[in-house]
């Protein structure tokens, strides 16, 4: 009888974990968007790093970009 409510405890606040209304108000989400939250602290630099690896690496189309794998664009 214990595991069973200690079971119906542990589901019904997994449950109840996903009605809980979003911390971050709308209002408030300019904040979050930010460039000092940004990962890569210049994203086209990245970008083109990333190119390069991929031409290089012959690995395109693994991480969602088209186009072919010789580098010449």
């Amino acid at each position: 009888m214990k595991r069973v409510s200690g079971f119906l405890l542990l589901v019904s606040l997994f449950v109840s974990g996903c009605s809980i209304e979003p911390w971050v108000k709308p209002y408030e989400r300019d904040r979050l968007a930010d460039e000092i939250m940004l990962f890569d602290r210049d994203p086209v630099s990245s970008a083109y790093i990333h190119h390069v690896y991929e031409a290089r690496e012959g690995a395109r189309g693994a991480s969602g970009s088209g186009g072919g794998g010789c580098g010449c664009n």
